[in-house]
């Protein structure tokens, strides 16, 4: 049986593995291995690997890291709601601008509205922090949900055991926020709802 302390750390794994910022360069891994991104060279997928990963993880993560330093806040205190402003005011200005670059250099329409999705959920999570705070990496596991299902009506597959492994995969990590003490429970499932109706809502009319 897993002491607090193990599970604790557990915890705090789910919480860096499945950060908010892997949700688009996870969702294009998938889509490499089962859309007709497949056939592309293997170039061209790096390239594009790199390129979301630069402008929806390695960047946005320094410039938060940056501001943190200059402000003097540590990472707990990135938890409050009044100090997440400027977090997500860089992820989307980041977001935005690889979702600028990808409709330029043309790339399936597909791998485009996966960045613009996460662009939306960043969006529509900063708005509502201005009033009621929400779990950023809930919204982001909800937003994996509904882009899977808007997918599977794309692609026309079933997509029930990746659903089953992501549900499961979501709760771990709203429970890792819940043991971490970074949210409540409403917080949670408010982050879960609307980042999955966000996630769906945009890959499929976007």
């Amino acid at each position: 049986m897993m002491t607090n302390k193990q599970i604790l750390v557990l915890a705090k794994m789910f919480t860096l593995l499945f950060a908010p910022h892997y949700f688009p360069l996870l969702c294009l891994l998938v889509l490499m291995g089962f859309s007709y991104m497949r056939i592309f060279p293997i170039n061209y997928k790096i390239f594009l690997l790199i390129l979301v990963y630069l402008f929806t993880i390695a960047i946005p993560l320094l410039l938060i890291s940056l501001y943190r330093k200059v402000v003097g806040i540590t990472r707990h205190q990135m938890s409050q709601r009044e100090m997440r402003t400027m977090p997500y005011v860089i992820s989307i200005m980041c977001y935005f601008l690889c979702y600028h670059i990808l409709t330029s250099l043309i790339v399936p329409h597909f791998v485009v509205s996966v960045v613009l999705a996460s662009l939306f959920v960043q969006m529509a999570c900063a708005l509502v922090n201005c009033w009621y705070k929400v779990s950023t990496h809930s919204a982001a596991a909800g937003a994996v949900n509904g882009a899977l299902i808007a997918f599977s009506f794309i692609f026309n597959f079933n997509p029930m055991w990746w659903l089953c492994a992501t549900l499961i995969i979501a709760g771990c990590v709203g429970s890792s926020r819940l043991l971490l003490r970074r949210h409540t429970l409403a917080e949670v499932n408010t982050g879960l709802f609307l980042g999955f109706f966000v996630g769906l809502f945009t890959i499929l009319f976007f």
